[in-house]
């Protein structure tokens, strides 16, 4: 069996579409090329993985403790569904509000014109400059230690 030019360009785009990007800076053309800006992640990707029905996921190289306008926390795998200026469903993702970690559910620019990204953290919606997510955001490795703490302190049963 011989490989014609068409069946060989064909199986390298089917294995291109598969196989995991490996750089930050694929991640964020990915991204941008969404609608979304390109620093949502932070710069420790290890790699992502993108299916044909929109479900992205994020490997980082470990756990990681970032700040855009609050400290939020990377799980070292972050999973959302990607549409057109949406990720939705998003888990592995926690944000610090007024000493509570909320799980931030959903991330949404629907006028980038705007200039604001709203972040869906269950209870409330909070509109942010999109300036602050030109580039990742430098992630530190120190949050780890505060896994649990995060993890146990997060949504109503923290409040009590």
């Amino acid at each position: 069996m011989s490989l014609t030019p068409v069946s060989l360009f064909a199986l390298s785009l089917l294995l291109l579409l598969h196989l995991p990007s490996t750089a930050t800076s694929s991640l964020h053309n990915l991204l941008q090329s969404q609608g979304l800006p390109g620093g949502l992640f932070p710069n420790n990707v290890k790699s992502y993985n993108l299916d044909p029905m929109g479900r992205l996921e994020v490997h980082l190289d470990s756990s990681c403790m970032a700040k855009f306008e609050n400290r939020v926390y990377f799980d070292n795998t972050v999973r959302a569904n990607l549409s057109f200026g949406v990720l939705k469903g998003l888990e592995g993702l926690i944000q610090e509000e007024l000493f509570l970690w909320l799980p931030v559910k959903g991330i949404s620019v629907s006028d980038p014109s705007s200039g604001l990204i709203l972040f869906d953290i269950g209870v409330a919606h909070k509109q942010l400059s999109l300036s602050l997510f030109e580039d990742p955001p430098l992630c530190n490795p120190q949050g780890v230690s505060l896994k649990e703490d995060v993890v146990k302190n997060t949504g109503f049963e923290a409040q009590r």
